[in-house]
């Protein structure tokens, strides 16, 4: 009988069944669990358990290489050159396309692997019953009806339905955002529960903090929850990035003009019979392969591969090249909570004992810190009653808190470790020499803990913790004079802050007292110790960070599953605006779209959302035109991060999905990250856009000499691969020299551009109008004098492309800053400018002087007036581009006076 390829599919809500007609639904039985030949055929039937990342095939990221309008028309030129048998002129080209290629091929190849590295340190195992021997398995060979067995400290490995739980609890944060772990039971529940009440059900990527159970496996792979979002994110369109959309206006704009002219100046040839047919052909294609910046592709793809080398070093890892620049066009950045903005790392800074309240320094589980009472230190030996305190909350506990090379980590509930934190704090890291008698786990119907141990001299006491209105209430039964109403209001207060309050007691028991139970806790009351407020601290790094931000005109939102009076309190301490204002999840789903994109801007905070409300929240305010990220770590977060410009996942606790979706990952899973990721996008953008200003006028400036030289049916003084020559060699010397070009000062001063802001502005397309006029006026000049003089036609020629090189260079340091040229603070700020322009001088002197480049690109050597002649020609470029700055510059001192 061919085995059934999912029995998931008899039932969508497998929480309903009982656990007979769970292990009848899915073939399978305890404690034997599948046995072997089972357990293959279902995997050869559904496949692994394992959620794959859609990883673009190599080949193909080569081809799309190709896919440019600058690329077609240069292929095109190379077919022609090629069938008008100028055979040097196509290999040139056709090598000038490849070198891009292998350029933009090579960077994204290498930000993909940086990802699949980090992808490779995540591996998972999960303990098996199978022909009822328990082992260990790799997580991806599980099928449904495996039985699975759960213990402290393990990762779900697949969707399961509990048919037993011992004092089992599984943190979900990563599925839905709640920071406290879930209890799990086994029973079956009723219909339409929603995923985070799913009690009977453990879920693929979560973490099991307590107790241990056992799990008849429903889903595996892209059928799990996690692999439903994870396949969701597919249908989120991915966002081209501001640069990206610029660039390729900017490409097709240019190329279509150059297109246009070209066939102009074709019809006019023909019409007016300048040249033959062949030679108009090749002076067309001359013109043609002059004006297209050919180098653009290269040169933004160096910029932009530097800067996600250096963001790399700074913990940054990022995808795709264009994401590294849009990073410093981000206005808004929408970010998780938990673990992100907090540390996710539960912290006690208040006590309050016999109407003292006392402070507690230090955040995190490093035991690093001091208990103070009004400013001054106090010696927790000599004060009785806050050392009875810490000593109870510290044995009121389930929790292991340990150091490891990576710091200390936590097997159990946080909250509980805060309470471990804090005594060692005050005691040392040293254990109490105490006995365990017996204890009351953690129950959601009662919310205490309880442990009943025995003292060093014999005595017997229960420590309990737990709820302040439970504890509160059962301290009104042992005192009936205990102010309950005082000590409420302390706890309403402290919530307020946004912190989490925990009552610490004790219950009297007698020397020959071995158990404890809740009819006794019931029974007897507590003696009320104290409280603890605990809180889940902001990073401090993201505090200033958040800060710094603001200033340069970035607003961070928090996009958490807390309540709202919680998020709050933590949105104020790190300083998220002057007034907070929250908007919760359930009114963001009353709203259409456009009803949220009109009222998203005036709020800070979104609380008790889901990841359809992260995702409507990033397109509402995508739809006002702002650039926005979303960081996060979840697969809750997964959709969102997907839609924003630039999503960012944490590469430490972010989930596979998360990684995935994103378009940077924190290796640190440091939020300031952050920071020094939008300075760096901001200077890369500044970077092209000065490499774009500088390549562009001498693009033209080249295809304005061949241009005019038909028009007046003069010799080219051009060749194809000359031109070529300019344009790619320059590329990779000359215009390098903006990769290492430092930030322009008062960088993150200014406010993020706008989402639809121009590329090119009108002054910048007056200057790269007279700046293409003067390098090609003096280049055709030159030529016409030299010519008129008989000089040879190769010297001529050598001349004119030598006036634009050195044109280039002295234009060089007119661009590469918003001051004047020779100030003192930029004129050496960039010394790789100056190594860039030896290495073009020396690419010079061999084009000009080496027999072989003779040949193939048709130039000759010069003496040395003409080396004088070609110098002289290249400086005005310089001194009227320096004269417009000086006379804008002046112009904007009069404006801002």
């Amino acid at each position: 009988m061919p085995e059934e390829k999912d029995p998931i599919s008899r039932s969508n809500s497998i929480y309903e069944l009982s656990v007979t007609k769970v292990l009848e639904t899915f073939k399978t039985s305890t404690p034997a669990g599948l046995n072997h030949d089972v357990a293959k055929a279902r995997l050869e039937a559904n496949g692994f358990n394992e959620l794959e990342a859609k990883v673009t095939p190599k080949w193909r990221l080569f081809l799309n290489q190709f896919n440019n309008i600058i690329v077609y028309i240069l292929i095109f030129a190379a077919v022609l050159t090629f069938l008008m048998q100028h055979y040097s002129d196509s290999i040139v080209i056709t090598i000038v396309i490849l070198i891009n290629a292998f350029i933009g091929y090579a960077q994204e190849v290498n930000a993909s692997n940086a990802l699949e590295e980090i992808k490779n340190l995540l591996s998972a195992e999960a303990n098996v019953y199978r022909e009822g021997e328990r082992q260990k398995i790799a997580a991806r060979e599980l099928v449904v009806g495996d039985l699975v067995y759960l213990e402290a400290g393990d990762n779900v490995p697949a969707d399961l339905r509990l048919i037993d739980a011992d004092n089992l609890r599984i943190q979900e944060s990563a599925l839905t955002g709640e920071a406290d772990s879930v209890e799990k039971q086994f029973m079956p529940l009723s219909a339409q529960t929603p995923l985070a009440e799913q009690t009977n059900m453990a879920f693929a990527s979560t973490g099991v903090t307590n107790g241990s159970g056992l799990g008849v496996v429903v889903a595996t792979g892209t059928s799990t929850e996690i692999g439903k979002i994870s396949t969701s994110v597919q249908d989120v369109k991915e966002q081209k990035s501001p640069l990206t959309r610029e660039l390729d206006q900017l490409g097709t704009g240019i190329s279509w003009f150059i297109i246009v002219s070209a066939v102009i100046l074709f019809a006019l040839g023909w019409f007016l019979n300048i040249y033959s047919l062949p030679v108009l052909a090749m002076a067309i294609v001359t013109m043609v392969v002059g004006s297209m910046p050919e180098g653009l592709p290269a040169a933004t793809s160096i910029i932009l591969a530097t800067g996600v080398q250096k963001l790399t070093k700074q913990n940054a890892i990022v995808k795709t090249l264009p994401a590294a620049e849009t990073l410093g066009a981000i206005d808004i950045i929408a970010s998780d909570k938990t673990g992100t903005l907090t540390k996710n790392e539960m912290t006690i800074q208040d006590i309050l004992v016999d109407g003292q309240q006392y402070a507690v320094s230090g955040t995190g589980y490093a035991p690093d810190g001091t208990i103070s009472a009004s400013g001054k230190k106090v010696d927790v030996g000599q004060d009785t009653k806050l050392a009875e305190f810490l000593l109870m909350g510290q044995q009121a506990n389930d929790t292991v808190l340990t150091e490891t090379e990576l710091g200390w980590t936590v097997n159990g509930e946080p909250t509980d470790a805060a309470f471990i934190t804090a005594y060692y704090k005050a005691f040392g890291i040293n254990d109490p020499e105490l006995t365990e008698l017996d204890r009351i786990p953690f129950d959601s119907d009662y919310r205490y803990l309880a442990k009943l141990i025995q003292l060093a001299d014999g005595t017997r006491v229960t420590a309990i913790k737990g709820a302040p209105d439970v504890l509160l209430a059962l301290a009104a039964i042992q005192d009936p004079d205990f102010d309950r109403a005082y000590w409420l209001d302390q706890v309403l207060t402290l919530a307020k802050q946004g912190k989490r309050v925990i009552v610490v007691g004790t219950v009297p028991m007698s020397a020959d007292e071995t158990e404890i139970s809740h009819e006794l806790v019931q029974e007897r009351g507590i003696k009320f110790l104290g409280l603890a407020a605990i809180t889940d601290p902001p990073r401090p790094e993201v505090i200033e960070a958040i800060a710094e931000m603001r200033h340069a005109g970035i607003k961070v939102k928090m996009i958490t599953g807390d309540s709202v009076e919680t998020a709050s309190a933590i949105g104020r301490q790190l300083g998220l605006a002057d007034d907070i204002k929250a908007l919760t999840g359930k009114e963001v789903d009353a709203m259409s779209l456009e009803e949220l994109a009109q009222q998203v801007e005036q709020y800070d905070i979104f609380a008790r959302t889901t990841p359809q409300n992260k995702l409507k929240i990033v397109k509402a305010y995508q739809q006002n035109g702002n650039v926005t990220a979303m960081i996060g770590d979840g697969v809750n977060d997964a959709p969102a991060l997907k839609q924003a410009d630039i999503g960012v996942a944490m590469g430490v606790k972010g989930t596979d999905v998360a990684k995935d979706s994103a378009d940077m990952i924190l290796a640190n899973d440091d939020f300031s990250t952050i920071k020094v990721a939008i300075e760096q996008g901001r200077r890369l953008y500044d970077n092209i856009k000065k490499t774009i200003l500088f390549l562009l006028p001498t693009s033209f400036a080249e295809g304005l000499i061949v241009a005019i030289s038909i028009l007046m049916s003069q010799p080219m003084p051009l060749t194809p691969t000359q031109l070529l020559w300019i344009n790619m060699v320059s590329a990779i010397t000359i215009q390098l020299a903006f990769i290492f070009e430092p930030a322009e000062p008062g960088l993150m001063d200014r406010a993020p551009r706008p989402k639809n802001d121009r590329l090119m502005h009108k002054q910048d397309v007056w200057q790269m109008t007279y700046v293409s006029v003067i390098i090609a006026g003096m280049g055709l000049l030159v030529f016409e004098l030299m010519r008129g003089m008989n000089v040879p036609f190769e010297v001529a020629s050598t001349m004119a492309v030598n006036i634009i090189i050195f044109g280039k260079i002295f234009y060089l340091f007119n661009i590469r800053t918003s001051k004047l040229a020779f100030d003192k603070t930029v004129l050496f700020s960039n010394p790789m400018a100056y190594v860039s322009i030896g290495l073009m001088i020396i690419f010079q002197l061999i084009f000009t002087y080496v027999p072989f480049m003779n040949g193939i690109f048709s130039t000759a050597g010069l003496d040395l007036p003409q080396w004088g002649i070609v110098l002289i020609a290249s400086l005005p470029v310089l001194i009227v581009a320096e004269l417009n700055k000086m006379y804008l510059q002046r112009k904007q001192q009069i404006a801002t006076n």
